[in-house]
């Protein structure tokens, strides 16, 4: 067992964002607020924290995320944590870590969810969507998988 793995649960922040690297792997991002709430001992008063993370999925998973969730969704991930650094066009060091996923699923503590099982797939072939603006301070696009 690695001593890198991470389990969140949380919303997503903003739609999946679904491409395709030029050798045809599906990769997903996505970025989820995971909120904690406790009560305070000293006042009884209920305070809350939000933290927010970048979600980075491949594969059938990316291509099953893109079809499956939206910006609110509530979902489990399991992955591991994963540091990149680029220089941006103006040659600024910039580097983020994200969580790698290796599963997702919908939280059904307040919800219900239908599993469909797809059947394998693979390519921009299988109807995926690509593109999408970026601006010059964002993280370049994956070529590869990171490892």
């Amino acid at each position: 067992m690695s001593g890198n793995s991470v389990t969140i649960v949380g919303n997503l922040t903003r739609d999946p964002e679904l491409r395709y690297t030029p050798s045809g792997a599906a990769t997903c991002q996505f970025g989820l607020a995971v909120n904690r709430r406790w009560q305070n001992k000293t006042n009884n008063e209920w305070e809350e924290a939000t933290s927010f993370f970048n979600v980075v999925a491949w594969r059938e998973l990316a291509e099953n995320i893109g079809e499956s969730l939206q910006k609110g969704s509530r979902v489990l991930v399991t992955g591991r944590l994963e540091q990149r650094s680029w220089d941006t066009p103006d040659g600024e060091k910039r580097s983020v870590v994200e969580v790698i996923a290796d599963e997702v699923g919908p939280s059904l503590r307040w919800a219900t969810a239908q599993v469909v099982r797809n059947e394998r797939r693979s390519g921009p072939e299988a109807g995926g969507v690509s593109g999408g603006a970026r601006s010059a301070s964002d993280p370049p696009p994956y070529d590869e998988e990171p490892f």
